[in-house]
């Protein structure tokens, strides 16, 4: 198994790095590049929640942990915010706190269409944890 670690501060510029940093980790499993797109997508989608909801635009540590067993993929988002009340309400499609009227609600979907499996554990006031998975290589012959 191989495991990589990094912090992050929650900033909207730093969503990019954490997606080109998950493409280059996972580039050892020579994925295609859809599922190189999939995972760039659902790990910005888990950064810009941790960022907007978990901490509210306040600056706080996003936490980062990926690792490869085989042709398995995890990667694991961990924010310190303000946690979710109703994890299954958040997850549903179109849901979503911001009042701003910018947000479309979608993350979760988006993270549950481009990955295998979608967990999130939260607790309020302690923080969010999300964790997806994704079989790389599937599709080849």
């Amino acid at each position: 198994m191989e495991r990589f670690r990094m912090e992050i501060e929650s900033l909207s510029k730093n969503e990019e790095f954490a997606r080109t940093v998950a493409a280059v980790f996972m580039s050892r499993l020579d994925p295609t590049l859809e599922e190189i797109e999939d995972v760039r997508t659902a790990v910005s989608e888990a950064v810009t929640n941790a960022e907007i909801h978990g901490y509210r635009n306040e600056t706080g540590v996003i936490e980062i942990e990926m690792e490869m067993e085989e042709r398995d993929l995890t990667v694991r988002i961990r924010d310190r915010g303000v946690g979710i009340e109703n994890v299954a309400r958040a997850m549903e499609p179109m849901y979503t706190t911001d009042t701003s009227g910018e947000r479309s609600g979608m993350g979760f979907s988006f993270m549950e269409a481009f990955m295998d499996e979608v967990l999130v554990e939260s607790e309020p006031g302690r923080g969010t944890l999300v964790t997806m998975k994704k079989r790389i290589g599937r599709w080849r012959p």
